[in-house]
């Protein structure tokens, strides 16, 4: 595929997770009109926040299963093809059953769109998985970033709520079309599923291997957990604990999009110059933990609009990205299958978190942040094993190079 043509498709790829950033923060962002029209509660509009991860854990472990047997672009175009119902079928819903129905869809597309995009980007760029994974999240960072931006443009002009899931709508159409046209990397018979001993051997699954999947599954959930649940609630939070209007807690998203943006751009650079994942994981996770900590004990604006940026910076800025490059260069022949096992882990958190979060938000919102801490705890216990681990299996790899000469 001559390189001109591959960056083009590339670039479609990462359009679809703008559109993507916008679909996480659109209902949060819509909560007062939504309420009006579903006649829900603040709590149950966050049960059909949820809604998003059950349709994640339904297909994606399969899908990714598929996709390495099937190829990619196929469950990309599937991904596509549920999303734009979810954007028109919540304009249409008339109570939260309908709603939640869509967000299942939501929660579907989004999960076929990993299992097709990232081991497709991985094996366009062989030699820079973890930068074309990271920039996934960069598109999708500037879509949380545009969606607030809109949503406040619209408020202000006193226009329709709804055109902006019709905007997301018409740009996965016109998305559609170019994707079908293109051609992607085909998947070799020795690559495709069939776990055998000789493949066993290959991938030399010992207990460290299994160890290090384990524990960057678990940190598949805890780094979905610790951005997903901040910029659900970070609007709320700044109106409700630190008495901000609405305005500027709308605006407290579109920091920490930036930030996560700027994250996107020096870990790219970072892992250019060959820097490994497990240490940048390290180090976001600490950052991460520490910035909840300070925003939770000291709920002032001026501490909220600098922690939002460095929430961004460290927790969404393609950690969790690192972590999936990471765990796909454990099992190099199953990049599907394991993008599968590492984005369940992720939809569990989209389902579960907003779930916990709406009981807690009838009591107390700021008990929400204090949570993100805790998360933020068991994310940098996981960072600093993990990073263990992989010391001991890259001894292991050498050591059997060394017998091999």
């Amino acid at each position: 595929m001559k390189r001109q043509n591959t960056f083009f498709t590339v670039f479609f790829l990462y359009l679809n997770y703008l559109v993507h950033g916008m679909a996480i923060v659109i209902l949060a962002q819509n909560m007062l009109p939504l309420r009006l029209q579903l006649g829900a509660s603040i709590a149950q509009i966050s049960y059909i926040i949820s809604s998003l991860g059950i349709g994640r854990l339904l297909v994606l472990y399969i899908s990714g299963w598929l996709s390495d047997c099937y190829g990619r672009k196929p469950f990309i175009i599937i991904g596509i093809l549920t999303y734009i119902p979810f954007f028109v079928g919540i304009l249409l819903s008339k109570n939260i059953f309908e709603a939640y129905i869509c967000g299942i869809l939501a929660g579907m597309a989004n999960s076929f769109l990993d299992a097709g995009t990232y081991p497709a980007l991985m094996e366009f760029f062989p030699k820079s998985q973890a930068t074309v994974n990271i920039l996934i999240k960069a598109f999708a960072s500037i879509g949380e970033l545009i969606l607030p931006l809109l949503v406040t443009f619209l408020e202000l002009h006193f226009l329709w709520y709804g055109w902006s899931f019709i905007l997301c709508a018409i740009i996965l159409t016109l998305n559609l079309f170019v994707i079908l046209t293109r051609k992607f990397p085909s998947i070799p018979m020795k690559r495709r599923i069939t776990i055998t001993k000789d493949s066993r051997k290959k991938l030399h699954i010992d207990i460290p291997h299994i160890a290090a999947g384990i524990l960057l599954t678990i940190y598949g959930y805890i780094s979905m957990s610790t951005f997903y649940l901040i910029s659900q609630w970070l609007t709320d939070y700044g109106m409700n604990v630190a008495n901000l209007s609405m305005i500027h807690a709308r605006s407290l998203v579109s920091i920490y999009s930036i930030g996560s943006i700027v994250g996107v751009l020096i870990n790219t650079l970072l892992v250019s110059f060959l820097l490994k994942e497990s240490f940048l994981m390290i180090f976001h996770t600490s950052l991460s933990f520490l910035t909840l900590l300070l925003i939770s004990m000291i709920p002032e604006p001026s501490i909220l609009f600098i922690g939002s940026f460095v929430i961004g910076f460290s927790a969404a800025g393609g950690v969790m990205q690192l972590g999936l490059t990471l765990m796909c260069n454990l099992f190099p022949a199953h990049k599907g299958l394991v993008t599968g096992i590492y984005y369940t882990a992720s939809g569990l958190a989209s389902f579960s978190i907003p779930l916990i979060t709406g009981l807690i938000s009838q009591t107390n919102i700021h008990n929400i942040l204090w949570l993100d801490v805790f998360i933020a705890i068991i994310g940098l216990i996981c960072s600093l094993l993990i990073t263990i681990i992989d010391k001991i299996i890259f001894k292991q790899k050498n050591t059997r190079n060394l017998i091999k000469r």
